[in-house]
């Protein structure tokens, strides 16, 4: 009797002990149901937010990523670009000021990217995707309002160095126009480096007339459709012996205003609502374009779209460009130096901050000494990407008050461990083609007495509705 009681209890026990296991089982494999990351539901939101501008047909980047079966070949890639916050690209430091245009990614949606690619870079449920975010086709700032492009096609010829050309293009504006967004689009990506559109100067003095024409004649030389400086010139790794932030001896520091620019890895130029670049009735842009050789003859006929600023009052958009052109970078130099300086003569806030380099930049960092005596780092790009030259919007405008000194400091980096780097056993002076280097810092700006009419964060993006 007493062994019957045993086993019945030991049934009883054991018929527990299943239905726990399976009750176990059951929500293990409901909770991995939950844990399961696929495209349509977790990662498509995710690329539609911060990849696609550039990641769809058409536009710069390799590949799409607008569908799974689009996205699915390159999912090993993507995690591993993600997991190294090397896509999407910003190489601004977080720790110095706040962008509204950054890029990066939080940690729970690198997590949502690294845990889809680790589980097969499932499709997931049709019905879980969301819509596709509407573009204007060519263009990522939004429908212009006008589209202004090179005078006629150019020709480019299939061998030979790098070639700088200028192109004047008539706006036929018959009054001014307040520039809220540009956009720059290169007719042949395969052979436009880079191009920068701007006002062209009125009659009357000109860039050439502010020369010291002694220096130039002596020491900058032409060579067809390039400038380079010549290696016997003076050299000032600190800038900040030259004239107060001037290219050239005799020259101040360029403050033309330009409307938009296309450089490697940068986006469009979007103004906060409110302000605007100047663009005078009867005006001609001015298109500078780099153009590079493929081998064979390439034709191109680079355009720019305009936005115009809504509303009859805006607050205008200046900018400065601060350069050292006298620097001298030796042979296998890890990390050279150069610094530059520049005072602001009078308030203004800053909205923007390009840092402009070529093959060898490795880093820049900007610092503002106060008139009060405060001194503040108030840009850092500890890791500049020639093939990434962003500008970064500042979140809230930085004011600089009259008297404020801009003190940049540049590293570039010549050792045959930098893998762009075309020549380290090459002594490197200024110069136009990649080859060689530049050191600039670009400001937008505005002057400080004019009442903000807007909030000063831009929209990143301009979808059609």
């Amino acid at each position: 009797m007493r062994f019957r009681t045993l086993t019945l209890t030991l049934m009883i026990a054991l018929t527990g002990v299943a239905g726990w296991l399976r009750s176990a089982d059951a929500g293990r494999a409901q909770s991995q149901r939950r844990a399961e990351v696929t495209f349509n539901k977790d990662v498509a939101p995710i690329f539609f937010e911060h990849c696609v501008s550039c990641h769809r047909p058409g536009e710069a980047a390799p590949m799409s990523l607008l569908t799974w079966r689009e996205a699915r070949p390159w999912a090993r890639a993507i995690r591993e670009k993600v997991a190294a916050r090397q896509m999407p690209p910003w190489h601004a430091d977080p720790r110095v000021n706040e962008y509204a245009n950054d890029r990066r990614l939080g940690e729970k949606e690198i997590a949502t990217i690294v845990a889809w690619a680790d589980q097969g870079a499932i499709e997931g449920a049709p019905r879980d995707l969301p819509p596709q975010p509407r573009f204007v086709e060519g263009w990522r700032a939004g429908e212009p309002d006008v589209v202004i492009a090179l005078p006629e096609e150019f020709t480019v010829p299939a061998e030979g160095p790098d070639e700088y050309h200028y192109f004047d293009a008539p706006t036929n504006f018959t009054e001014d126009k307040w520039v809220q967004a540009a956009e720059v689009r290169p007719g042949n990506r395969r052979v436009v480096h880079h191009a920068t559109v701007f006002v062209a100067p009125p009659k009357g003095p000109s860039f050439a007339d502010a020369r010291d024409w002694d220096f130039w004649n002596k020491y900058v030389y032409d060579s067809g459709h390039l400038l380079h400086l010549r290696q016997e010139a003076p050299v000032f790794d600190d800038g900040c012996g030259l004239p107060e932030g001037g290219a050239w001896p005799g020259l101040k520091p360029d403050e033309g205003p330009q409307v938009g620019i296309y450089l490697p890895g940068k986006g469009p130029d979007i103004r906060p609502p409110g302000y605007a670049v100047k663009v005078p009735a009867g005006a001609s842009l001015r298109f500078q374009v780099h153009y590079t050789k493929t081998g064979q003859p390439e034709k191109d006929r680079t355009r720019i779209g305009l936005i115009f600023a809504k509303g009859p009052a805006k607050r205008q958009v200046k900018r400065v460009e601060i350069w050292n052109n006298l620097f001298k970078i030796p042979p296998f130099a890890g990390n050279h130096r150069v610094t530059s300086c520049y005072t602001f003569d009078h308030a203004v806030e800053a909205l923007s901050f390009t840092a402009h380099m070529h093959y060898r930049g490795k880093a820049m960092k900007v610092e503002a000494f106060y008139p009060d005596g405060r001194r503040e780092v108030v840009f850092s790009a500890p890791n500049y990407s020639f093939n990434w030259q962003t500008t970064y919007v500042l979140k809230r405008p930085q004011p600089f008050p009259k008297g404020t000194r801009i003190f940049t400091v540049a590293h570039f980096d010549n050792s045959a461990k930098n893998k762009l780097n075309p020549d380290p056993g090459k002594t490197i002076r200024w110069g136009e083609p990649s080859g060689e280097e530049m050191m600039g810092l670009w400001i937008e700006y505005v002057d400080a007495n004019q009442s903000p009419l807007a909030p000063p964060a831009p929209p990143l993006l301009r979808r059609k509705p």
